[in-house]
């Protein structure tokens, strides 16, 4: 019997007692997890079609290990302006081994620790640090985010460093000084000049796009 199951996004042809990696889950090592997006099941000659999903279907699994798969290289680089960018990514796995496959009668996993924990919020809310809350939710509303990567110098692997650090929008880069950019993306591989940063941020942050591209297309890797 074989079956082809969603997981963590993609989908799967598995069978019993096969090892197969996917995208990290957050099911601890060593416990054991069920998938009920299950959408064909063969057994033999006779083969049953979700639509999309088997009701009653389910895969059962256990979380042998977490690790991080081979390095992939991205390279950026733009041309005629002496612009390259070369970082590598390890995407986090999770390491399972199919224990079953029930093709019906499975029960769905529960899900009513979310609906209880939100039951008990509410009547905490009427009390005093009600107000507290209230107070804290603007200063968690930054805005929403900018693409960093429009600043001509910044690459993905940099972009999420910077959010990391709590540089989220074009107005967080402007206001940050050269050299604390530098000592934020000290990790990040490569020659990064961040000089220019904050400067093609504040056209950016005041919607100015034909004067930064006119900029952009003089700079060499955010270099003036």
């Amino acid at each position: 019997m074989y079956a082809i199951v969603e997981i963590a996004g993609h989908q799967f042809k598995v069978e019993k007692d096969q090892k197969v990696f996917v995208n990290r889950l957050a099911t601890e090592e060593g416990k054991k997890v069920s998938f009920d997006n299950v959408l064909l099941i063969g057994d033999g000659n006779n083969v049953t079609l979700g639509a999309p999903a088997i009701d009653g279907a389910q895969v059962s699994a256990k979380v042998l290990k977490h690790l991080k798969g081979d390095k992939v290289i991205v390279f950026k680089k733009k041309r005629r302006k002496g612009y390259r960018v070369k970082n590598g990514h390890r995407q986090s796995l999770s390491e399972i081994v199919i224990e079953s496959i029930v093709s019906s009668g499975a029960k769905p996993a529960k899900k009513a620790a979310p609906k209880k924990e939100t039951k008990e919020a509410e009547p905490k809310k009427a009390t005093a640090p009600k107000a507290e809350a209230k107070k804290a939710a603007p200063k968690k509303a930054t805005g929403k985010a900018d693409d960093l990567k429009k600043i001509e110098g910044i690459g993905p692997k940099i972009a999420s460093t910077l959010v990391e650090a709590g540089i989220v929008t074009f107005a967080d880069l402007a206001k940050a000084k050269p050299a604390k950019i530098s000592e934020i993306i000290a990790d990040v591989r490569g020659n990064h000049v961040t000089d220019t940063w904050p400067e093609q941020a504040k056209l950016a942050a005041d919607g100015k796009w034909d004067e930064l591209k006119k900029w952009q297309d003089e700079l060499d890797g955010g270099k003036a």
